[in-house]
């Protein structure tokens, strides 16, 4: 039976480790996109008996196509449609929790799944005075059909490129928590199942936060909170157990700009927003000291400020633009000012063009470059793009940074032209990258005008603030990000 093993050395004392693994979130960190996604937490943690199940794709680079244009196909569909299991090509893994060693060790194994067996046992020690010495061992047999060498090596290839993931997001998850010790808050969150606050969710919960979701439904617990933002209700009783909110619902952007479209993308955020301000305000007379995080993005400062402004970075002082999605930036950011009028110390972090390959614009182009076929959309615009690890990361940090207040750019150091977007990403996937994508494209696709906001938009926007602030990215380079998002070694 083949055995992998991954040894990691980590500069923090083991009870501080072990403990990250205990908590909710730890599983939803460690899963790259390129192996899949997560459909149920562990039940009880740890703990013997404890289950967790997730969905698997296909191996390397045919996995990643399937799942990214399944992914693109259901950006498409309706909500009632693209919920379904059968518009996910992953196969269900059940986990099982078998033993456990507090401080020591843990097992998991696979108790239904794609392969024949699989066993990971998790062992921890001590190394140098205050670092530990992680072990991952797998013991595992593939199905009967790919028992083969070839298959064996294959396998051997993909374990190691997600445990190398898994190495990078233990050591940056510990750093971070690191960088913000205090007392444990909690800390309320909207749009908690999008693609970032999955994210951030588990990395607030890693760091010994208490999270609570809000739902436009029943709770059906205690860590979750109605409300219905159309309706302007909320339940502010329990909303008053949350030192901070963090506001990521919205409307997605990122389909054709009808009429309908655009009013969903307007109210969605400001009534939101606007509900969660009041809110807050109402509960200020309680001596709470509270904070409100809320999104918006570098839309604000329109689809060309660079006519005016010249090809220098933006700050966040510099005026917002005129075009529909600048309009929205605005009033959303405009609508938390009920809470920092009562005191809540409120924070806007206007996010770039998030990387992951689980949502979002790269997940859309990487059936494209897979397929070598794909290359710039544009040539010298700007793009100020943020990797998922890190706009989770910004977004905590302004939680967790009581001197951090205002608009704040959510984007990485090092912004790009399309152009040379488009030939990282090549490099990166071993793929042509010279096919430059028809303007009439993005039309046909977003309309007139959300090409123009969207997909043809130039950003040149300057990270300064955030980094006086105190917070570290983890790839302020766009090959290091994708690399790590994509699982693509240099040499793969």
């Amino acid at each position: 039976m083949p055995t992998f093993r991954h040894e990691t050395h980590i500069p923090h004392p083991r009870e501080e480790v072990f403990r990250w693994f205990t908590r909710p979130g730890a599983l939803v960190r460690l899963t790259p996109s390129f192996f899949g996604t997560i459909l149920a937490e562990p039940s009880n943690g740890l703990n013997p008996g404890s289950t967790a199940a997730m969905g698997v794709g296909a191996p390397g680079g045919l996995g990643m196509w399937l799942g990214s244009a399944a992914g693109t196909v259901r950006g498409l569909l309706p909500p009632s449609i693209a919920g379904k299991r059968w518009t996910h090509p992953e196969i269900r893994w059940d986990a099982l929790h078998t033993e456990l060693v507090p401080g020591e060790s843990f097992t998991d194994v696979m108790d239904k799944g794609p392969l024949a067996s699989w066993t990971h046992r998790h062992s921890f020690a001590d190394g140098a005075p205050g670092t530990t010495v992680m072990v991952d061992e797998v013991r595992y047999e593939l199905p009967a059909p790919a028992r083969g060498a070839w298959a064996v090596q294959r396998m051997e290839t993909e374990l190691a490129h997600m445990f190398a993931f898994r190495e990078r997001q233990l050591l940056g998850d510990l750093a971070f928590h690191a960088g913000h010790i205090q007392e444990p808050l909690a800390i309320a969150v909207s749009g908690a199942s999008g693609m970032v606050g999955r994210q951030l969710c588990a990395l607030l919960a890693g760091g010994g936060h208490t999270v609570l979701k809000l739902v436009r439904r029943a709770p059906r617990s205690g860590d979750e909170i109605f409300w219905d933002p159309a309706a302007g209700d909320i339940d502010a009783s329990a909303l008053a157990r949350a030192q901070v909110v963090i506001n990521l619902a919205g409307h997605p952007i990122g389909g054709r700009f009808t009429q309908a479209t655009k009013d969903a993308i307007y109210r969605s955020r400001i009534q939101g927003t606007r509900l969660l301000a009041e809110t807050l305000a109402g509960l200020a007379p309680d001596g709470v000291e509270r904070t409100l995080v809320s999104g918006s993005a570098v839309g604000y400062y329109g689809a060309d400020p660079h006519a005016q402004a010249g090809p220098r970075p933006l700050v966040e002082s510099d005026p917002a633009g005129s075009d529909f999605l600048a309009g929205v930036c605005r009033d959303w950011e405009a609508s938390c000012a009920p809470a920092a009028g009562a005191g809540v110390r409120v924070v806007n972090v206007r996010t770039g063009i998030v990387q992951s390959a689980s949502g979002g614009v790269l997940q859309r182009l990487l059936p494209l470059y897979l397929a070598g076929v794909g290359g710039p959309l544009g040539s010298g615009q700007w793009q100020s793009w943020i990797g998922i690890d890190d706009i989770a990361g910004i977004f905590a940090h302004a939680a967790l940074s009581p001197s951090l207040e205002g608009a704040v750019n959510g984007v990485a150091p090092n912004p790009v032209t399309a152009a040379e977007f488009a030939r990282t990403l090549g490099r990166v996937l071993h793929r042509p990258a010279a096919l430059k994508v028809p303007a009439l494209g993005p039309r046909l696709l977003l309309g007139e005008q959300g090409a123009a906001e969207l997909a043809l938009a130039s950003q040149r926007v300057s990270a300064d603030k955030v980094q006086q602030s105190g917070y570290t990215f983890r790839h302020a380079d766009l090959e290091a990000a994708l690399r790590h998002i994509l699982g693509r070694t240099s040499g793969s």
